[in-house]
């Protein structure tokens, strides 16, 4: 049976686009609202006369005028019971073990309407974010579903909330304040790291340093460094290690009063780091010497090169320093080299926040499309292993497509890519997209893919051919089935048959047309949305770092004054 659907949203997030994903999936036809205010829903739902209505991701409330008429599903990320805006943070918080997702029906009182459906899972020491696009969204996305399915079947009877039942633990909370998650640095670091993972990506954990109150993103354990609490005790890759009651913690990413989020040695005062060490880590060293960006390991004669980046976002330093550890990696006695991203984002492209921050942002923009290239071309032209990008999670725009310069690619079942740039103001997009996605899905389905804007899942993803495996129920599940994966494929005539293949392919298609064609003509049109006078991506990147909706900014506007200065660099570069 095919539904009129309406999806209600306050943004197209990853859980979002995933219920979009599955439900079109099914055959539903669907109506996407993101970011309506009462009056707006409202008008949605007058024009498209839909049969149900779903909000898997709603930060307000539905009009009373629409949920009395019609049956409204709220997907609410906490387990029965659970209610109030908070229920994440916490959950993380209190160090809940196990927690849950409940699709609720819209109701005169906010998460206390009757239950369709609700699963739970099991909690991991990660942040908020990547809690939540992984086992909430997966566990969204499953009772979402089977709500969908009661409904079409007609005869199911939801079930009231009723907090005499000794099954229902949940309560409702208020929503955290910061002082909930204010940090002091004499706390032990366990604690430190509740309270800045349970405000991660927003609205981070309040802390000082010199004095100066900011917002902490990105904290990770240092099992060695140690210092009197509150001290600087180092820095690497924009992090800084703070000591505390019982240890140190590494904070990546900080955000003052006003200002939007970048790595934290962007943000603090040159004069707070002018005596803290710089302790670089090799992608090569030990896991247990510490936390970093990129870590290479090595198992039965297969290279992992992991690269979590802060949501998923490679500035030009971070494209270049993983194109060396590639490189590095290369020389390396192993037959298969598999790229593993980052468990939370594979990778998301270039990075908006530092390019905004740059002093001339064309420039940086042209500077960082130009070092993802590098990468791409690094793994097109990597014919001494088979290559494998084994996506734990989400990629979009210039991120979908470095997965696709691999030799195979694999994505965890439930993963969102959006393979496409368009939607930041008419970004052309480069990463040699026009030869890597028509290989693969053909001219047509390329063009639609690009053009439409449209997310795919991952196994819609490798229905069309864009990817070659989508499996694994969770992150470790698919971890543990790609290793295996890696292992079967990495015999020694299989991966010379391939090499063997991969070279002759190459040279065919160099033959065709040279590699570099693609890069110029691509960044021909980058050019023009760099330094053109036309100045939609700015203006757009504006609006999506400072979260504002302005029409146009001030970085835009500065950068269309630097603009000749820019296009001579950028045509030396």
């Amino acid at each position: 049976m095919s539904l009129r659907i309406t999806v209600l949203c306050t943004a197209f997030n990853g859980l979002s686009q995933r219920a979009w994903c599955e439900l079109r999936e099914r055959g539903h036809i669907l109506d996407v609202v993101a970011g309506a205010d009462g009056p707006g829903m409202q008008a949605a739902v007058d024009r498209f006369k839909p049969d149900l209505i779903v909000a898997p991701m709603l930060k307000s409330a539905i009009p009373e005028d629409i949920w009395r008429r019609q049956i409204c599903l709220i997907v609410h990320p906490g387990i029965i019971g659970d209610r109030g805006p908070s229920s994440l943070d916490w959950a993380l918080l209190e160090d809940e073990r196990e927690w849950g997702v409940t699709v609720l029906q819209a109701d005169a009182e906010m998460d206390a309407g009757d239950i369709w459906a609700t699963r739970t899972f099991a909690t991991r020491g990660v942040s908020k974010s990547q809690l939540y696009r992984h086992e909430v969204t997966d566990a969204a996305a499953d009772a979402l579903l089977a709500a969908v399915e009661c409904f079409e079947r007609g005869e199911f009877r939801p079930r009231g909330l009723d907090y005499g039942d000794a099954d229902v633990r949940g309560r409702l909370r208020p929503s955290m304040k910061p002082a909930d998650r204010a940090i002091d640095w004499a706390m032990d670091s366990a604690e430190i790291l509740r309270r800045v993972r349970c405000g991660d990506s927003y609205p981070g954990a309040r802390g000082h340093f010199g004095g100066r109150e900011y917002q902490l993103f990105g904290a990770a354990a240092e099992p060695k460094l140690r210092g009197r609490p509150g001290a600087l005790l180092a820095q690497r890759d924009g992090a800084v290690c703070v000591a505390t009651g019982n240890g140190s913690v590494w904070i990546s990413h900080l955000r003052r009063k006003g200002a939007f989020k970048l790595p934290a040695s962007m943000v603090l005062d040159a004069r707070l780091l002018a005596d803290v060490p710089e302790r670089a880590l090799s992608p090569f060293a030990a896991e247990k010497d510490g936390p970093r960006e990129i870590l290479y390991r090595e198992t039965d004669g297969i290279g992992y090169l992991h690269f979590d980046f802060y949501n998923g976002a490679m500035s030009s330093e971070q494209c270049d320093r993983l194109r060396m550890a590639l490189v590095q990696a290369r020389q390396r006695p192993v037959r298969t080299l598999v790229l593993m991203g980052g468990q939370d984002i594979w990778s998301n492209g270039i990075h908006l926040n530092t390019i905004e921050a740059a002093q001339d942002p064309g420039l940086e923009s042209w500077r960082n499309i130009l070092a993802m290239n590098a990468l791409v071309r690094e793994i097109i032209q990597t014919d001494s292993q088979r290559v494998v990008a084994a996506m734990h999670g989400n990629a979009g725009a210039g991120g979908a497509i470095l997965a696709l310069a691999a030799d195979e690619v694999w994505a965890r079942n439930g993963v969102v890519l959006n393979p496409h740039y368009k939607g930041m103001g008419g970004l052309y997009g480069s990463e040699y997209w026009t030869y890597l996605l028509p290989r693969r899905v053909g001219a047509a389905a390329a063009t639609e893919l690009t053009e439409s804007l449209k997310p795919v899942t991952a196994e819609g993803a490798e229905g069309m051919g864009m990817i070659d495996a989508a499996f694994g129920g969770d992150v470790a599940g698919f971890h543990e089935e790609a290793v295996e994966r890696a292992r079967r494929g990495n015999g020694v005539a299989s991966v010379r048959k391939l090499l063997a293949s991969k070279q002759e392919r190459r040279a065919a298609d160099e033959r065709h047309k040279p590699l570099e064609s693609y890069a110029a003509e691509e960044l021909a049109h980058m050019y023009r949305n760099f330094f053109g006078e036309d100045r939609s991506y700015h203006e757009a990147r504006c609006r999506f770092v400072w979260k504002c909706a302005l029409p146009t900014c001030e970085v835009a506007e500065q950068t269309a004054k630097s603009g000749t200065e820019a296009r001579q660099e950028a045509l030396r570069a």
